[in-house]
């Protein structure tokens, strides 16, 4: 079976996020204020309880530190995608301090913020090409993934395969696109991963060495349940329609997994603004509720349940991109 290409692409060597234009992303005034509290108070939060759940583990049972665990990993990628656009502060400097801490192990923040911000094209979004964050395949990488592969692929549009497998396919294609960079001389890349080792062998010299917990329950519990929250919310968020004004879709009422989110569930709003902090998205979606599903052709779910009765066994859509719609270099 030819092996399954990363969900997560990566740029040519040399394009990096700058070449996006920043203040698309990156709030350069906050009328006067230094912080944005809640989101400073929401950082003191999700470390403060990973360093206390980590270190009581063996006090809580085996399926509430799961979900804990798993909530705050979630929770935490939440955070590093508010910081990427410019968030708490002012300073990049301070903000990449915040949201560099490598919880999940496998994802080095610098390559998180350096693919999303290329995600923000959005003329480009979904194409497998293009867009960093795609799940769609060119009828070229559908041919070469074999028949095991293809099977794989179409399991993984299906909610229930994105929840079991998803994880697993998304860490392995992009642990193995990466090892590909590196060797093939992408000295950046080389740079970045040797930082992010340094950060993950603290986390596990916390988690192992002080806390004394199992690396298969962090493993399981913090790192594949976080990164299968993660792809709850990104299940849904981008479809294929030939205009791509229409290809960010909107979650309503997301209840408590809205907070997870950070409000990323109004995600056409986000691509809109994506500078807004948090925080300030549901009012904002308020004011612009009709003129966003007007917009976003009415793609439109009404929570998380409405998609998973929806996607649960069926598939979201082809996993290939329509070739009757897409040209060569057509967006």
């Amino acid at each position: 079976m030819t092996p399954i290409a990363s969900e997560t692409r990566h740029p040519p060597p040399g394009l990096d996020a700058a070449a996006i234009p920043a203040n698309r992303h990156e709030r350069r005034t906050r009328g006067g204020r230094c912080f944005e509290w809640p989101t400073v108070g929401l950082a003191v939060a999700i470390y403060g309880g990973w360093l206390a759940l980590t270190f009581f583990h063996a006090a809580v049972p085996a399926p509430l530190l799961w979900l804990a665990g798993g909530w705050l990993v979630a929770w935490h990628a939440s955070l590093q995608h508010e910081i990427m656009h410019g968030h708490p502060t002012r300073s990049r400097v301070v903000n990449d301090a915040i949201g560099w801490p490598p919880l999940s192990l496998w994802l080095p923040y610098p390559v998180y913020r350096l693919t999303h911000l290329r995600h923000h094209r959005d003329e480009r979004l979904t194409d497998p090409l293009e867009d960093p964050e795609s799940t769609y395949w060119t009828q070229d990488q559908w041919d070469r993934l074999g028949r095991v592969g293809r099977a794989l692929a179409t399991f993984n549009v299906t909610l229930a395969g994105r929840l079991s497998v998803g994880p697993l396919v998304m860490i392995v294609s992009f642990l193995v696109s990466e090892a590909k960079l590196c060797w093939g001389g992408d000295a950046n890349r080389r740079r970045i991963w040797a930082r992010h080792a340094l950060g993950v062998a603290a986390v596990s010299a916390w988690v192992v060495g002080v806390c004394g917990m199992s690396p298969g329950a962090y493993l399981f519990g913090f790192v594949y349940l976080g990164a299968a929250l993660t792809r709850l919310r990104s299940f849904a968020e981008h479809r294929y329609a030939a205009r791509f004004e229409e290809r960010s879709a909107i979650v309503e009422n997301g209840g408590v997994l809205g907070l997870l989110y950070l409000n990323n569930n109004l995600h056409a709003l986000h691509h809109q603004s994506p500078a807004t902090p948090w925080y300030r998205l549901p009012k904002l979606y308020g004011k612009r509720r009709e003129a966003l599903i007007e917009g976003n052709g009415g793609l439109v779910y009404r929570g998380y349940a409405d998609v998973a009765r929806r996607f649960f066994l069926r598939p979201h859509d082809t996993p290939r991109r329509p070739t009757d719609a897409w040209g060569a270099g057509a967006p």
